[in-house]
């Protein structure tokens, strides 16, 4: 493992040979430090009260204050980062999943979705170039406003409020996955209690 300042880091999980400013669909996961519940809650609804036994449950996340400015900034996303568009999302307990479409259209590449999904060839390793420092319109930098801007506002309510320092993420490599991971998304509720994040 190597060292920075003396302390031992974890290696980013960022591709090294991807530059992820590029037109691409990417699956996003960010968690709350310690995956403390701080969104709100998963309830148990129940169709059919009139004869239980014929009834189908369902879960659904029911958001708190702070659950509520996730559900808000992530929708607002696209208003600061224009080139982004966002699909499916869910904001549960202590993390929220969701797809960020980058779309600029000066990059050569055009992603496309809505039934018609066009997604760029899996990255290839490019030996001469090294994306380490990604920089501005990346994903990093439009999930960290994202993180920023939430942590200011959830401050208000909670002064604890932190989230985990890394976040997750997925480049989408073709349709099947892509509809795959739409599955999983709106599913998460459903799923909560075998889901890996559930504590």
């Amino acid at each position: 493992m190597e060292k920075f300042k003396n302390k031992y880091r974890i290696p980013s999980a960022r591709l090294p040979y991807w530059d992820y400013g590029q037109n691409a669909a990417y699956f996003v996961t960010i968690c709350t430090k310690n995956r403390e519940h701080l969104f709100g809650e998963i309830i148990v609804e129940t169709s059919n009260v009139e004869t239980p036994k014929l009834g189908v449950s369902t879960n659904k996340m029911v958001l708190s204050q702070i659950g509520e400015l996730v559900e808000k900034y992530w929708l607002e996303i696209p208003e600061h980062f224009p080139f982004v568009k966002l699909d499916a999302f869910v904001v549960m307990p202590n993390h929220v999943h969701g797809i960020i479409i980058i779309d600029k259209k000066d990059d050569g590449s055009n992603v496309e979705t809505t039934h018609a999904l066009s997604l760029p060839s899996p990255p290839k390793p490019i030996i001469h170039k090294r994306f380490q420092n990604q920089g501005k319109n990346t994903v990093s930098s439009i999930v960290g406003s994202f993180k920023s801007v939430v942590t200011k506002n959830a401050r208000t309510i909670n002064p604890h409020f932190a989230w985990q320092s890394r976040f997750y993420d997925h480049i989408i490599r073709n349709e099947k996955s892509y509809y795959h991971i739409i599955e999983y998304i709106i599913n998460n509720p459903l799923n909560w209690t075998n889901d890996k994040y559930y504590a």
